[in-house]
C-alpha cells in the first residue's frame, strides 16, 4: 500500500538501482530500458522493433537476470509449430503395456519469455501466443495449464520491409502493452559497445530484485492516482485517433483507416502510473501521458492505403493529436 512519501522514494530508488545495473551491461538505450521497465511494472507485454544486431536479445536477457526471473527464449522461424511453443502431450508406456499421457511443457512456461524475431514465423504459430498473453494460460489436449507468475512476453521483430517477415495480426498486436522502436546507437555508444564486447571479461548483471518485491512494486503502481480531468483528456486523445470523430485532425481523417481500441487508453494509463512511480510521484501528469501515448498507440492505429503509400507513420498521427490538444 502507498501510505507514505518514504515508500514512494524507496520504490523509485529500487527501480533506479535496477536500471543502473542494466546499464552496467547494456550500452545506451536508456529510453528503451525505461519503456521496458514501465511495461513490466504495469504487468504487460512489450514488442521491440529494430534491425538485427542492436542488442534487443541481450537487453531482454539482462532484464531477466536483474529481476531474478526464469528466462526462456523462443527463436521464431518459418517452420516453427504452435506445439513447439506451448508444449505437447507425450504418450508413455507402462511395464504392463498400459498407456498414459504426460504434458511436456513448452518454452512459454517462463517468467520472462523472449519471443525472438516473432514476425519470422507464420501467423498460425504467432497466434499460439494469444491465449498465453491474454489469459496467462495454455490449453492442450483439452486441459488448461496456468503459466507461472509473473509472466511477460518481450518480443522482438524485424522491420516489416525485411525479407521473410510476416505482419503480426492486429488482435495479437493489441495484446502488447507497448511497441518500442530500437534505434541505431550513436558513434560514442558504438565505441563503447566495441570496448565492452572485445574485453577479456564481460560484465554480467546481478540480481537486484526478487519476484516478491516486483509484485509489491506492481501493486504500488496500480495505486498511483489519475485525476478526472486528466482521464477525460486522455479519453479525448484516444477518440481522436478515429477518422469519424468530428474533432480529429485532418491527418487522421485522411490517412487512418481504424483508430485505437479501448486497450489503447488502458495501456496509456497503466504505463503512465508506472512512470510516475518510477519518478516517486503518487499521481500521473500530462507529461506522463504525452511520453507514453506514442509507444502505447503506435501499433494500434491502422493506416489506410493512401497513408501507407505516402509513408505516413503512426507516430506522426499520434503527435498531431497531442499537438492539437496542447494548442487548444
Amino acid at each position: 500500500m502507498l501510505e507514505s512519501k518514504a515508500q514512494l522514494s524507496e520504490a523509485a530508488e529500487t527501480i533506479a538501482s535496477v536500471k543502473a545495473e542494466i546499464g552496467r551491461v547494456i550500452v545506451g538505450q536508456s529510453s528503451i530500458v525505461d519503456q521496458l521497465l514501465w511495461a513490466i511494472l504495469a504487468g504487460g507485454h512489450a514488442l521491440l522493433e529494430g534491425i538485427p544486431g542492436l542488442g534487443k536479445t541481450m537487453l531482454v536477457r539482462t532484464i531477466a537476470d536483474t529481476l531474478d526471473l526464469h528466462f526462456t527464449r523462443i527463436q521464431f522461424t518459418p517452420d516453427l509449430m504452435p506445439a513447439d511453443i506451448t508444449g505437447t502431450n507425450l504418450v508413455e508406456f507402462g511395464q504392463q503395456g498400459q498407456t498414459s499421457y504426460r504434458f511436456q511443457k513448452g518454452p512459454i512456461f517462463g517468467n520472462i519469455v523472449l519471443a525472438d524475431e516473432i514476425n519470422r514465423a507464420t501467423p498460425k504459430t504467432q497466434s499460439a501466443l494469444l491465449e498465453a498473453m491474454q489469459e496467462k494460460t495454455v490449453t492442450a489436449g483439452g486441459e488448461t495449464y496456468r503459466l507461472p507468475s509473473p509472466f511477460f512476453v518481450l518480443a522482438t521483430q524485424n522491420p516489416l520491409e525485411q525479407e521473410g517477415t510476416y505482419p503480426l495480426p492486429e488482435a495479437q498486436l493489441d495484446r502488447f502493452l507497448l511497441k518500442i522502436n530500437v534505434d541505431y546507437p550513436t558513434r560514442e555508444e558504438l565505441k563503447e559497445i566495441v570496448v565492452r564486447t572485445t574485453a577479456p571479461a564481460q560484465a554480467a548483471a546481478e540480481k537486484m530484485l526478487t519476484s516478491a518485491r516486483l509484485s509489491e512494486l506492481q501493486a504500488m503502481a496500480k495505486e498511483v492516482l489519475v485525476s478526472e480531468d486528466l482521464l477525460d483528456w486522455t479519453v479525448r486523445m484516444l477518440m481522436m485517433t478515429h477518422p469519424e470523430e468530428s474533432d480529429a485532425p485532418d491527418i487522421v481523417k485522411q490517412y487512418v483507416r481504424f483508430g485505437s481500441g479501448p486497450r489503447g487508453i488502458q495501456s496509456i494509463i497503466a504505463v503512465s502510473k508506472a512512470r510516475a512511480l518510477l519518478q516517486g510521484r503518487l499521481n500521473i501528469s500530462r507529461q506522463d501521458v504525452r511520453l507514453t501515448a506514442i509507444p502505447a498507440l503506435r501499433h494500434r492505429i491502422v493506416l489506410g492505403y493512401e497513408g501507407q503509400a505516402m509513408g505516413i507513420r503512426a507516430d506522426d498521427i499520434i503527435q498531431a493529436i497531442i499537438d492539437r490538444l496542447e494548442n487548444e
